[in-house]
């Protein structure tokens, strides 16, 4: 009860915020704005989502929506817990509220379950046990994820926000994970993409690796028969992405189960690489080798964390991206 009027007093106190922003400024925001979009399976979600507008968001201009997974951190079958932590990442601390807030582009956080009564079921990484998930709550989160972004679109063009028809992501840790592997299904919705602290695995654009098939989430083997589609490698190649770890980063996903299978672990460790560091470098030779338009960085000194420094990185890619858009588009 108590998380619960916390909760509400926070909505209320930023509800007032989107009145006196509306009300008194046609240009712009002129304080934080945030909104808890309820739940419309009749338009595609079975879950809610937080839509957080940053002061000195320009109003009658197009701009890129940034999207960050959600990620608690934790098992919880409280859809308040999810709520409490999406809610202080998208309006506090994460990579995403600091690149929305500095660009003033507006944030979508999902507000996915990860329940504990299916604790294999890794929610917010995308996992293959919630890819195969039918329960109509965590169904295809990746559709979800898209049909949220379709309604962010008419929600911020009534407060006279227009978005471009691509949009940003970004995440750290498992919000990371999941958005390498979006990414490989959507790959012609993202403008550009900013992950780290992935635990050094992202997915392979390749069906197998000396012969051995790599299924999702590690390879594209069974990417046709999963999702009734192919891999669109040109697509997905053309995504500008900047891809970070720290060097003392020791986070190891793959030794948990909610993570990875037995049988996905024992294939990672043994074809690609059984630490996190050399998977990272694996990972690297790999996207190079086909021609994935990533940058790398490696931190020194940095373990499962980020910094000051590391996010204004990350700011400074997502403002590359906006300018090179503008002077393609002659937009301004």
């Amino acid at each position: 009860m108590f998380l619960k009027s916390v909760l509400t007093a926070f909505i209320l106190l930023f509800a007032c915020t989107i009145a006196k922003a509306q009300n008194t400024t046609p240009e712009k925001f002129i304080s934080d704005t945030l909104l808890i979009i309820k739940k419309n399976p009749a338009k595609g979600f079975h879950n809610d989502y937080i839509l957080f507008i940053p002061k000195g968001a320009p109003k009658g201009k197009k701009l890129f929506l940034l999207v960050e997974p959600n990620n608690t951190g934790k098992l919880s079958d409280s859809i308040e817990v999810h709520t409490e932590h999406a809610i202080h990442l998208a309006s506090k601390s994460s990579v995403g509220n600091n690149i929305s807030t500095e660009l003033r582009i507006p944030l979508l956080v999902p507000i996915f379950p990860r329940p504990l009564k299916d604790s294999l079921m890794y929610t917010h990484a995308l996992d293959r046990d919630v890819m195969v998930e039918k329960s109509p709550i965590l169904k295809r989160l990746d559709l979800q994820l898209l049909a949220m972004v379709e309604d962010a679109r008419t929600v911020l063009a009534s407060m006279h926000i227009q978005m471009e028809t691509k949009f940003f992501m970004s995440g750290f840790s498992a919000s990371g994970t999941f958005t390498n592997r979006f990414s490989f299904i959507h790959p012609d919705k993202i403008q550009a993409l900013a992950i780290g602290g992935f635990n050094g695995e992202l997915m392979f654009p390749v069906k197998d690796l000396r012969g051995v098939p790599l299924n999702y989430p590690i390879g594209i083997y069974d990417f046709n028969k999963l999702f009734k589609t192919k891999f669109d490698e040109a697509s997905y190649r053309s995504i500008p992405q900047y891809i970070y770890m720290g060097k003392l980063d020791e986070n190891d996903a793959v030794r948990y189960d909610d993570a990875y299978s037995e049988s996905e672990r024992r294939l990672i460790n043994n074809y690609i690489a059984d630490n996190v560091q050399q998977r990272y470098l694996a990972c690297q030779r790999m996207y190079k080798e086909h021609n994935i338009n990533a940058t790398f960085k490696t931190w020194e000194n940095i373990g499962h964390w980020t910094t000051g420094q590391m996010n204004l990185e990350v700011i400074k890619f997502f403002l590359a991206q906006i300018r090179e858009w503008q002077q393609a588009t002659g937009s301004r």
